[in-house]
């Protein structure tokens, strides 16, 4: 192998490490944008669970106060027929 040869496969072996270190690093950013999104969703569904807990009781009340209003106006219905 001769000098050229030889500086041409430094230079080839260069950068393969230089490309092999880049991909490592878009691997790695790959790997912490999924956990990311993940925790995104998670957070977003949590958040989602925990209104519908919080606003759970106020919701019942609401279609109670629908029942009983349905009930009174077939009351009056009743008192006053057409």
């Amino acid at each position: 192998m001769d000098g050229d040869e030889k500086k041409m496969l430094e230079d080839t072996f260069e950068l393969a490490q230089d490309n092999n270190k880049m991909l490592k690093h878009i691997r790695n950013s790959q790997r912490w944008a999924s956990l990311m999104r993940v925790i995104y969703w998670a957070i977003i569904i949590a958040a989602s669970v925990g209104s519908y807990y919080f606003i759970q009781p106020y919701i019942t009340e609401a279609q109670k106060i629908m029942k009983d209003s349905g009930t009174a106006l077939d009351k009056v219905k009743s008192v006053f027929p057409q």
